[in-house]
């Protein structure tokens, strides 16, 4: 049964429809508000206390992996961070689709990891949301961004300021917007471990 209320592009909506949006409009306040108390809770200025928080919030984060100070999520119960990882300060984690970060991962500070981005060529500029994979012993230099639908393998470099639109083979450095192959890592094994974070940050 249709309602007399139309959607932004004129359609008529039935009941069920109208149902959803409010319940969506409502949802995404939700979630609004939640990233606005982690994005303030994650400056206190203890690694310990913004751990405990963003564990309660849902964010999966393995032994040892620590988050710097001024971190924001989107949709924290899909970001899985794993043991001995430290993540920058001021990065952003997107979880509106499925964000996994392995071991030993060196993310450096103000990297965006985003996993939804609008269809610039769509008529209704339509999001679409595509997971990302950051396997183990990835380093990802200071300001990159990293595009939805991407995999960085294992041992992956990316240089600062890169923008990643594409799959990073393992052990491959990479740069430039957009970014590009640069050579080969010069390590082939990798056990190293990370220091430790900065105590204040």
């Amino acid at each position: 049964m249709k309602s007399p209320i139309r959607d932004r592009k004129g359609n008529e909506l039935t009941w069920r429809e109208v149902i959803k949006k409010i319940f969506m409009r409502f949802y995404n306040y939700w979630l609004d508000l939640k990233v606005s108390v982690l994005w303030s809770l994650g400056y206190l200025p203890f690694h310990s206390v913004r751990r405990i928080i963003f564990w309660l919030a849902g964010v999966k984060i393995g032994k040892g992996s620590t988050i710097h100070i001024g971190a924001r999520f989107y949709q924290p119960k899909n970001v899985s961070i794993g043991r001995g990882t430290i993540v920058g300060d001021h990065a952003t984690l997107d979880g509106r689709a499925k964000l996994t970060i392995g071991d030993n991962v060196d993310i450096a500070s103000q990297v965006m990891i985003l996993n939804s981005q609008h269809l610039i060529d769509d008529e209704d500029f339509d999001p679409v949301e595509k997971p990302i994979t950051i396997e183990d012993y990835v380093f990802i230099g200071p300001r990159a961004i990293i595009q939805p639908g991407v995999t960085i393998g294992k041992g992956g470099v990316v240089a600062a300021g890169a923008v990643v639109t594409k799959d990073v083979p393992a052990g491959m450095v990479v740069g430039g917007v957009p970014a590009m192959e640069i050579k080969e890592r010069g390590i082939k094994k990798y056990n190293y471990k990370l220091g430790r974070p900065r105590l204040f940050q």
